[in-house]
């Protein structure tokens, strides 16, 4: 069993690691070229009206539980 205080700075570790990462990370240069995407927003529903038959028949097929129109799934709560 490890020790709160152990758990505690093994976050600390792994966050000096992933923040050192993404420091590297923001220098690294793509045919000479920093990428630089926005993150966020929306996206552009159009289409989000349409339903597609086939999908709809797959998702039913490989729900191991369902009840009428709908598929029962687990809750699960994350730490």
């Amino acid at each position: 069993m490890v020790s709160d205080k152990k758990v505690e700075e093994i976050k600390a570790g792994a966050r000096d690691i992933l923040d050192k990462f993404a420091k590297a990370l923001d220098k690294v240069k793509v045919n000479g070229e920093k990428i630089k995407k926005p993150y966020g927003g929306y996206r552009s529903e159009e289409l989000g009206t349409m339903a597609d038959g086939e999908f709809r028949e797959i998702m039913f097929a490989n729900a191991s539980e369902k009840k009428g129109d709908c598929i029962i799934v687990g809750k699960k709560k994350w730490k």
